[in-house]
């Protein structure tokens, strides 16, 4: 391959990074080219991207970039992916495809992260990180924990004071209706008092009969005339 060659293809190939920072390098090397084809649709499906490139090409590409560390003690062809949702999330794809047997020479081979050089090792270990999504809902969990907890206490704060309210209230209802049923206990001896007044009206009769003698002396007094 000529020099002029060469170049056009480390210039396509840094077309394609430009604005790319972080990067993982994997081999395909030794895969069918169904498998390859089956591999891409893959990957593309989830934002990822694949570009195999020689190893020369690609420091050549990438010289003066976050990306050139990826390559130091790379031979040999290589692929780059990058993409998808986040860099969490591209490790995770790539280590579980290292991990399935459904392509079989598919290998992680490190990559580069925040401009410093990844080993395999590493990017297993990033896989096992939390992604975007999966933080976002951690910190959302964190934000709406404490606005339960506080929600919890001031119900089980109200629920005591409305209990002791009620029973406040119960108590009051008890005492009040207390007076009420004594009353008519009281009142009943009054009514039993004013029974012995009725033996007062017959003493009144014996007044009658002494009146009744006066009368008869007075007929002795017609012979004389």
């Amino acid at each position: 391959m000529s020099k002029y060659v060469k170049n056009l293809i480390a210039e396509d190939v840094k077309t394609k990074l430009s604005g790319v920072n972080d990067a993982l390098l994997v081999n395909v090397i030794g895969l069918p080219a169904n498998d390859t084809y089956v591999l891409r649709k893959q990957l593309r499906a989830k934002n990822i991207h694949l570009l195999v490139v020689k190893n020369s090409l690609a420091k050549r590409a990438t010289e003066g970039t976050p990306l050139s560390n990826a390559f130091n003690g790379i031979e040999g062809t290589t692929a780059i992916v990058w993409g998808g949702e986040d860099f969490v999330s591209l490790a995770k794809e790539i280590a579980d495809l290292d991990k399935g047997e459904k392509f079989k020479t598919f290998a992680t081979r490190g990559g580069v992260m925040d401009g410093d050089q990844l080993t395999p090792e590493r990017v297993k270990q990033i896989a096992k990180w939390p992604n975007r999504t999966q933080q976002l809902s951690i910190l959302v969990g964190q934000t709406l924990s404490p606005g339960a907890n506080l929600v919890s206490q001031l119900t089980s704060v109200g629920g005591a004071l409305a209990s002791q309210i009620k029973q406040k209230s119960e108590g009051a209802e008890e005492e009040a209706a207390a007076p009420e049923a004594a009353a008519p206990e009281a009142a009943a001896p009054e009514v039993v008092a004013s029974a012995p007044a009725a033996p007062e009206v017959p003493p009144a009769a014996p007044e009658v009969p002494p009146a009744a003698p006066e009368v008869p002396p007075a007929a002795p007094e017609a012979p004389p005339a």
